[in-house]
């Protein structure tokens, strides 16, 4: 409903002061207070501690219900989470029941976490579920949900409270003019008691004969429009006395206005062709019109998130104090700080690379020199050296592992192509890598297609997947970063580049790569590996070569992500349709492609020094031709290596590969993923810049 403030005497003093208490609340409710009661570390524990730190608020841990209460009766904290799974350990609801009789924990929120199908007396349970995304989700509910309403309701205590003490006279009317409320001041000065008044129209209070004739029409007109009216009023008291009043009358909007606002809100249901997005928000605002307030206002933010454009791309809130970070976000997910104009630097598209005269004559598999077969034998292990392999081949590993994996995929006999054109087909992709790139060279490419084939051969994977969708990632991963410069993106926007103008700087380089590694395979019969399949089956791994490829671009890095995670707990059956094998192929090959922090420890720091020296090398340039600097940090002067690793796997690695292990099953890869950043913590610690540490 609408009501309406009306305030006399000093009237700006009390709204301040009352609207000063409201604003230091909501600054305590950012720094929220979470109290998680576990008798013993487990990763049920573990996943809320993680759960806090994610979401900034303040997390407190007690293993007994003595040191709960203590700490309870120190911090009166907003929410407290008791574990309740194992009775031997603590009796949580007779804990339950000593918060409770704690003056202070009247607006304190209190979960259980229980075992599926428990039955407890707490209001409030949470299915166990150690993932660490569900419990900063559980917690998220929890804050826009229950703790905002007793905040809340702490927050109209205080008011009304505030409205009992003033010395100024208050009165409130509900919308069609009922006088529902009136404070001790408003009794003193009018003569009046509660009980006289609250229930009445004003009309039936009598007016002094002082007031101009159109006043009230003139308040009530303002008050229409959603306007405060302030002036100078005659009021009669009971007593039949007139006396002056300053007066300041202030419409507020209740959870009845909430409602009539959202039923009367523009509808777009008559639409021929709705988008899903519309029909969640369509559902939302329905559920809104008959929810109760804290509901309501935490489905109002839901629609003003879903309303943004950036969905899935999180604001980075340590932007000022993590440079390395920054940086990162900035160079590999945005295109291009500016655009330049008279001073552009020419980054033409180039040629195909035709295959050298010395590779022209195709070889067997069988044909491969023993050395270079040696150092594949243990292909099929996520621990296998690509640089052993690198060295061997003289830097054209992708030619001799792709043949080995797409032989053991039975690639050839899934295109119905002789081996002699794969083994074209890979040298002409091959010779389009730079090799003079320090990172995005054949041997990166190499070590993405070996994370593919390892990831394909998981149960869980294979499952998933079609055998086209498999072909599909061995090709993309092949020719992925195929004709790479060098430079990323936003370089190349900045500089306003033939490429970028080609692909309106949009995913330039993903683009350039996926479609020059068409036109490398059509041009020629000799490496084209498609010419024999049907032509509908063609179309179909064309398009899922594509959206893979696109997929290894950063911008859309969260979306992936988020998405995919959205769709990991459904049941297999679920999964395996089209839409859902999307998500999984996307997330194989980005989980391939930067998957260098989850390599054994050697590998990993190889990894971090040639991409470290190609930034470094793009910095350089920039600087030269006088473009603007994405990475400053990568300045081979002054950065710390392991700085920006942290950073990298922090923002980008974690909770992508927490996610594809959780589907795929890769333990052996957490712990590298572990082992790496103990590794560089360590370095930092140190305050060491440079890959290893110095020889003792």
């Amino acid at each position: 409903m609408c009501s309406f403030f009306t305030t006399l005497h000093l009237l700006t003093v009390v709204i301040i002061d009352v609207f000063c208490l409201y604003y230091d609340m909501c600054l305590a409710m950012s720094l929220l207070q979470v109290l998680l009661v576990f008798a013993k570390e487990d990763s049920q524990s573990n996943g809320f501690c993680w759960a806090c730190e994610k979401a900034n608020f303040r997390c407190s841990m007690a293993r007994t219900p003595e040191s709960a209460l203590e700490c309870f009766l120190e911090k009166h904290h907003d929410l407290v989470i008791i574990d309740h799974r194992h009775s031997r350990h603590f009796d949580a609801e007779a804990l339950c029941r000593s918060i409770r009789a704690v003056n202070s924990s009247e607006n304190t929120v209190i979960v259980a976490v229980v075992k599926r199908y428990v039955i407890s007396f707490f209001l409030f349970r949470y299915v166990e579920n150690a993932n660490m995304m569900a419990c900063y989700n559980e917690l998220l509910q929890l804050e826009h949900g229950e703790v905002r309403a007793q905040f809340k309701l702490r927050a109209g205590n205080a008011i009304f409270t505030a409205l009992e003490q003033s010395q100024e006279a208050i009165e409130i009317t509900s919308e069609d003019q009922v006088i529902q409320y009136v404070n001790p001041a408003y009794e003193s000065i009018m003569g009046y008691q509660q009980g006289e008044l609250i229930g009445k129209e004003i009309i039936e209070v009598p007016k002094s004969e002082k007031n101009k004739p159109d006043l009230l029409e003139t308040i009530n007109s303002c008050i229409r429009k959603g306007k405060e009216w302030q002036g100078i009023y005659y009021a009669k008291k009971k007593n039949g006395d007139s006396i002056q009043q300053n007066v300041k009358i202030t419409p507020v909007i209740g959870q009845g206005g909430s409602q009539r606002r959202h039923s009367s809100m523009a509808r777009i249901h008559s639409m021929t062709i709705e988008a899903p997005i519309t029909k969640v928000i369509n559902i939302i605002n329905a559920a809104q019109e008959s929810s109760p307030m804290p509901v309501a206002e935490a489905l109002d933010r839901v629609l003003e998130i879903l309303r943004t454009t950036e969905l899935y791309s999180p604001q980075l809130g340590t932007k000022d104090e993590d440079p390395h970070t920054n940086d990162l976000v900035g160079g590999l997910m945005t295109d291009g700080l500016r655009r330049l104009s008279g001073n552009e630097y020419i980054f033409s598209t180039k040629q195909p690379h035709h295959l050298p005269s010395h590779l022209t004559t195709p070889l067997s598999l069988n044909d491969i020199p023993p050395r270079i077969a040696q150092t594949m034998e243990n292909e099929d292990s996520w621990d296998f050296d690509i640089f052993n392999l690198e060295a061997a081949t003289l830097k054209r590993p992708l030619t001799y592992l792709g043949l080995k994996i797409f032989s053991r995929f039975g690639v050839c006999e899934f295109l119905n192509c002789p081996e002699a054109t794969l083994r074209s087909w890979l040298q002409v992709i091959e010779a389009n890598y730079h090799s003079s790139n320090s990172y995005h060279n054949s041997t990166h490419a190499a070590d993405v297609l070996h994370a593919t084939a390892y990831f394909l051969c998981k149960e869980r994977v294979k499952q998933s997947l079609d055998p086209i969708d498999e072909v599909a990632a061995l090709i993309a991963a092949t020719v992925h970063d195929v004709d790479h410069p060098g430079r990323t993106n936003s370089f190349l926007c900045n500089a306003g580049s033939e490429l970028a103008i080609l692909y309106n700087d949009t995913a330039v380089l993903e683009s350039h790569h996926a479609a020059l590694a068409f036109q490398i395979t059509t041009r020629d019969d000799k490496c084209n590996i498609f010419k024999n399949i049907e032509r509908n089956e063609y179309r179909t791994l064309r398009q899922a070569i594509i959206d893979m490829v696109l997929a290894t671009e950063m911008t859309k890095h969260f979306e992936h992500v988020n998405k995919f995670v959205n769709s990991i707990n459904k049941p297999l059956a679920a999964l395996e349709e089209n839409g859902n094998r999307i998500l999984v192929k996307r997330m194989l090959i980005k989980c391939a492609d930067i998957s260098n922090p989850c390599r054994p420890q050697e590998l990993c720091i190889e990894w971090a020094g040639r991409i470290s020296e190609e930034y470094f090398a793009q910095t350089d340039e920039e600087k030269r031709q006088g473009l603007p600097v994405v990475m400053p940090v990568f300045d081979r002067n002054t950065c710390s290596i392991p700085k920006s690793q942290i950073s990298f796997i922090d923002y980008f690695i974690t909770d992508m590969f927490d996610a594809w292990d959780a589907f795929a099953d890769l333990p052996n890869l957490m712990q590298h993923l572990d082992n790496n950043f103990k590794y560089w913590k360590g370095l930092d610690e140190r305050k060491l810049h440079s890959l290893r540490p110095p020889p003792e």
